[in-house]
């Protein structure tokens, strides 16, 4: 091994360490508690930033890591996280659109993260190996059912993210093991062979889609749809059927070349989803550039990315604002960005062209975090999970925050 490479290699792998030890203690801490100062739209108002005609209040705190959201009858159903330490997740309900009980519908869930509806009605939600429907019953318990099994988790991102399409069929995030492809003790790949994560019957950094039926399925290579991309943490279906997926990019390019610069590269990639493509993770990023592990390696047939976006903003939720509620987001994409840098700690919208492309770049619908946690008034952002109300406020969960927002006019 040449020096160049063992000082990368010893690197990569203090890197791996630490970015291990920030995940698990960042995500236990206590929650910090907003301070609110008057009302919007009948909920203590947080005093964010927000497009014209909106405001932000809290809708509710001292949840445990809340990521997915979904809506049906006037009852919230949220995915609790509890943390990245195994089996402390939970489903909750909120009743009466938020200002009722909080039930706890199911307990001791391995780190659920998505969560949806599916076009038939049944609820779903996402852990790390498996997809599992939720039988909501009428003396307000809930029991669950294996879909969707052995979906692999091992390594950095284990989490599912899950969509639905018109069909009652389930679109699901497969998240790759590695930053790009480092071996588990960090040393730079192998690039005499392919990527060891991309082969095999379930490669990883894909998404995959499968129609949950009554028997459990095993997941295996039918249930690909694409390859490619790091992790899809944000999944949406638009109005023509279509899937949009947003990937977050890689970590610490810079290491491996310090020509590149971490604080730009690479930009997160927003795609609509073509079946059975391979988008190019991990041998190129960006544009169709090879990545610094893999130089030689030709990326002139990988399709670019529909859309850039800021490097490290890590997108965790999307989806399409169908209401006319708050006029200027309407038919837009709403996009969280949870990342902990600069670009993160906000909420974006993104218009689409008649041809399903994004049209223009995106736009800020709620942001002011930073420099609010730095005064002292609130805690940094972390938006997640995003759902539109049936009276079309839009609803915002905060993992680390431990809350749910919620965006409303403010001539309602």
């Amino acid at each position: 091994m040449t020096p160049l490479k063992l000082k990368v290699t010893w690197f990569l792998r203090i890197t791996l360490c630490v970015s291990s030890f920030f995940i698990i203690t960042e995500k236990t801490q206590a929650h910090t508690t907003y301070i609110t100062q008057g009302e919007c739209d009948g909920l203590p108002r947080v005093n964010l930033q927000t497009i014209p005609g909106t405001c932000v209040g809290l809708l509710t705190s001292g949840l445990q890591f809340p990521r997915g959201i979904a809506i049906k009858n006037n009852t919230i159903y949220v995915a609790e996280m509890g943390g990245w330490q195994k089996n402390r997740g939970r489903l909750i309900a909120l009743e009466n659109n938020g200002h009722g009980a909080r039930r706890i519908l199911l307990r001791g869930l391995d780190r659920p993260s998505g969560l949806t509806f599916s076009s038939d009605g049944q609820l779903y939600i996402g852990l790390p190996d498996k997809v599992m429907r939720v039988n909501l019953h009428n003396d307000n318990t809930a029991s669950t059912q294996d879909v969707l099994t052995d979906i692999p988790s091992e390594g950095r991102h284990p989490l599912k993210a899950l969509a639905a399409d018109s069909n009652g069929g389930l679109y699901v995030s497969e998240g790759s093991a590695s930053n790009n492809c480092e071996t588990e003790m960090g040393a730079l790949p192998d690039t005499s062979r392919p990527c060891p994560e991309t082969r095999g019957s379930v490669p990883r950094g894909s998404i995959l889609w499968f129609k949950p039926g009554n028997i459990p399925q095993g997941v295996s290579a039918q249930h690909i749809v694409a390859t490619g991309i790091r992790n899809a943490a944000a999944l949406t279906v638009l109005p023509d059927g279509k899937l949009l997926a947003i990937g977050n990019g890689r970590d610490s390019i810079n290491v491996v070349d310090l020509k590149l610069s971490d604080k730009t590269l690479p930009h997160e990639p927003l795609y609509i989803i073509q079946k059975g493509t391979d988008y190019g993770w991990p041998y190129c990023f960006d544009n169709k550039r090879p990545a610094p592990e893999y130089p030689q390696h030709d990326c002139s047939a990988i399709p670019s990315p529909d859309m850039l976006l800021p490097a490290h903003a890590a997108p965790l939720g999307v989806l399409v604002y169908n209401s006319q509620a708050i006029p200027s987001l309407s038919g837009n994409i709403i996009m969280t960005y949870h990342g902990y840098r600069d670009t993160g700690h906000r909420v974006m919208s993104l218009k689409l062209a008649a041809d399903g492309k994004p049209e223009t770049s995106p736009q800020p619908v709620i942001w002011g975090w930073p420099d609010s946690a730095h005064s002292g008034r609130m805690p940094s952002g972390s938006p997640t999970g995003l759902a539109t109300m049936p009276d079309g406020t839009l609803l915002i969960s905060e993992d680390h925050n431990g809350t749910i927002l919620r965006l409303s006019h403010t001539t309602r």
